[in-house]
């Protein structure tokens, strides 16, 4: 195993903060097949960007793999039959995150062995890496780190631009979060493959798995097969969060800030999430689209916590019951780690592509009772993206639009730093997703 490197050795980025780790429940735990459930339901709306457009209907039998949904512009992905069965319902239905939406759903054939095809893996022959942008598109790839954007737009090049350095995202700072993880451990050779995948495809020189320091075993596995002379090379990340986010991510390897306002492909770089690439890899390699992902279900609050391979559609009830249920002391469940993740209020939703982790805490993680702002100046300290939440807060609270968009509000991605550490319990994240709110009120108004 790879000697760890001193503190003072690892790349990080300035600012940020250090929630304890809780992955000591699932980091070891060996990725397991999730048992097929009875019925899906795939939201046509689980990506940033336009909604897919159902290609099927009620009554229609589908195979496992088979495209059910396509995409209706270039911001938006297709969607694929989770398992073999029949189109039970086209209909609104509740999503995570309190939302609602169109879903299809499908009901399993219990009679099928539930294999991919031939017809299903002809459509994506095996080996043929040429047009990636349209393959990866239509088969519903998308960014595992949480955001969902659709993978093939970031391996779209703009025209006049460039990409120097590709980054992979293997970072996982949120707390209680293995998946990626083991991903990396379990399939490291998958991950290495999409990684040159996605070089190839933007002519970048060089790729960067970026990995904090608490997972030596994944460190070790992906550099034990990297080839000689490769243009992958492995980073040894400070254990700090929010580290994965793509523009820390950047800042701590190579010490290029990205823009205010811009992306980065502004400094010659992509970034994809290391399960993304595995995804890929397995897209070129086996021919098959999207239709599962690694889903960490741990917390206080659940009976077996489990790093789990579910099909996407999955009832979130019975991915608990999978991992023995929830304990008579939950209190909670997250969508997500606990920095960024949402409470859920309703069990019976759907695991979409984003969905990355399943929390279940015995003691509910609300705010305290607010106090005024002491001026300390924690989060500014704190704030990745050098704003100052504080400031933004009380404009927010003043309805200032004018002042929000002079502070840059649309900078924040809501990483929760500064909640964090903020003695005064000021609901500061929370005020700067109502501020965006305003912003996007007032740009439809114009």
């Amino acid at each position: 195993m790879s000697r760890l490197l001193p503190l003072s050795a690892r790349a990080t980025f300035a600012h940020g903060v250090h929630p304890a780790e809780h992955k000591e429940a699932t980091h070891a735990s060996v990725i397991e097949r999730m048992r097929f459930a009875d019925t899906y339901v795939l939201a046509l709306s689980q990506h940033i960007g336009a909604a897919s457009k159902p290609v099927v209907r009620v009554g229609q039998r589908v195979e496992r793999g088979q495209l059910i949904a396509e995409p209706v512009g270039f911001v938006s992905t297709a969607l694929h039959a989770p398992v073999a069965g029949t189109v039970a319902a086209i209909e609104p239905r509740p999503l995570p995150a309190g939302k609602s939406g169109l879903c299809i759903v499908v009901r399993r054939d219990p009679f099928d062995s539930q294999r991919f095809t031939d017809q299903i893996t002809s459509r994506y022959p095996p080996g043929d890496a040429d047009d990636l942008i349209q393959r990866v598109q239509h088969a519903g790839i998308v960014g595992f780190g949480g955001a969902a954007f659709p993978s093939h737009v970031k391996l779209s090049v703009p025209e006049g631009k460039r990409v120097r350095d590709v980054f992979l995202n293997g970072c996982e700072c949120e707390p209680y979060l293995t998946c990626d993880h083991r991903v990396m451990v379990e399939r490291p050779q998958a991950v290495l493959r999409g990684a040159e995948l996605v070089r190839q495809q933007v002519h970048a020189e060089r790729v960067y798995i970026g990995v904090e320091a608490n997972k030596p075993d994944a460190i070790a596995a992906l550099r034990a097969h990297i080839p000689a002379l490769s243009p992958i090379e492995v980073v040894e990340l400070t254990v700090k969060y929010p580290q994965g986010a793509e523009k820390m991510l950047i800042d701590a390897v190579v010490h290029r800030r990205v823009p205010a306002g811009k992306l980065p492909i502004e400094v010659e770089a992509a970034v994809q999430n290391v399960a993304t690439a595995a995804a890929i890899a397995d897209l070129v390699d086996l021919g098959v689209p999207l239709v599962e992902r690694v889903v960490t279900v741990t917390g206080p609050g659940i009976a077996r916590p489990a790093n789990v391979l579910v099909p996407i559609g999955t009832p979130l009830r019975e991915l608990l019951d999978h991992c023995g249920g929830l304990l008579p002391t939950a209190r909670q469940v997250v969508l997500g780690g606990p920095m960024m993740g949402l409470a859920q209020k309703d069990l019976d939703v759907p695991v979409t592509k984003g969905l990355s982790g399943v929390l279940a805490l015995t003691e509910p993680a609300t705010w305290l009772q607010e106090q005024p702002c002491i001026r300390c100046g924690r989060c500014l300290d704190a704030c990745p993206m050098f704003l100052n939440p504080q400031r933004l807060a009380l404009m927010v609270r003043h309805e200032r639009t004018e002042d929000l968009e002079a502070l840059h509000l649309r900078d924040c991605f809501e990483c929760a730093s500064c909640s964090f550490v903020c003695p005064s319990n000021l609901p500061l994240v929370q005020l700067m997703r109502v501020g965006k709110g305003l912003l996007r009120r007032q740009q439809e108004a114009a």
